[in-house]
């Protein structure tokens, strides 16, 4: 069975529940899901999950969350070949170039880190509410099992 890690940074919940959302979705097809808050784990536990997920929150001018910032450098440190990641996160379109940065950042230490890209990164405006964005979560979490599948 498949072992999924799902990592999130919210303030304001909305990142939780796109974590949930994509939580569920890898359930749905008998994957074993681990879901935790980003200051309560540490960028190493991926080591022990095939696919690794992190949803990340941007604020400010394109800053990553204050209590992910030891996750995110570890990250990069690893040595995650084999693995399926992906990166999934709201954002307020409000700002422009700035939105979903964290998403990008996330991806490049993902990348770093040797892991191979199972889905394209979703970037949800504010909450995932809609019919569209709830979606888009669950297909992504459809392409990082199809990633993982083709690995074995």
């Amino acid at each position: 069975m498949a072992k999924a890690k799902v990592v999130f940074a919210s303030i304001t919940g909305n990142n939780e529940d796109v974590a949930d959302i994509i939580s569920e979705a890898l359930e749905n097809k008998g994957v074993e899901v681990d879901t935790e808050e980003i200051s309560q784990c540490d960028a190493a536990d991926f080591e022990d999950a095939d696919i690794c997920v992190v949803t990340p929150y941007t604020y400010d001018e394109g800053a990553l969350p204050d209590e992910g910032m030891d996750f995110f450098e570890d990250l990069a440190e690893l040595d995650l070949a084999g693995k399926v990641y992906g990166v999934a996160g709201s954002g307020d379109t409000f700002y422009g170039e700035y939105y979903c940065v964290a998403v990008d950042k996330f991806d490049e230490a993902f990348a770093q880190a040797g892991a191979s890209k199972g889905a394209e990164s979703v970037k949800i405006n504010l909450a995932p509410d809609s019919d569209d964005d709830i979606k888009k979560l669950e297909n992504f979490a459809d392409s990082l099992l199809s990633a993982y599948k083709k690995r074995q």
